[in-house]
């Protein structure tokens, strides 16, 4: 008992206004698909650029930091070396090449400790 001129169903909608409504609404398919490639490239700008600055900043200071340390090295090597060689008289004649040595027992002990620094940090994170 259907009122005659009523239709209904997918192909016969009852308000003929909202056919499409979503497709118009958006603008279409290429507005949906264009809509698709800014989120994406929004999201692999998220995803990609923001990561690469930090790592970035974390080199940068990174190496600053090897930088201070080196010249902190030579400077605490060359010290050793002029204390050595200035106040005593010992180091003079045959064992010269001894402040050369302490300057060079050092730099040994400078790397071993940056060395065990390193493997320290290296297995804290691995526990994590």
């Amino acid at each position: 008992m259907v009122a005659r001129g009523y239709k209904s169903g997918m192909l016969n909608p009852k308000n003929p206004n909202l056919a499409g409504a979503m497709a118009s609404s958006n603008g279409g398919l290429k507005a949906d698909f264009d809509n698709l490639v800014s989120t994406l490239r929004a999201y692999v700008k998220q995803e990609t650029l923001g990561p690469i600055r930090g790592l970035g900043r974390y080199l940068g200071f990174g190496l600053a930091g090897t930088a201070c340390f080196a010249v902190a090295e030579v400077f605490l090597v060359l010290g050793v070396v002029r204390v050595l060689q200035s106040t005593n008289s010992v180091f003079q004649g045959n064992l010269g090449f001894v402040p050369y040595l302490a300057g060079f027992a050092t730099c040994v002990a400078f790397i071993s400790l940056t060395i065990f620094v390193l493997k320290r940090d290296q297995k804290r994170h691995a526990n994590e």
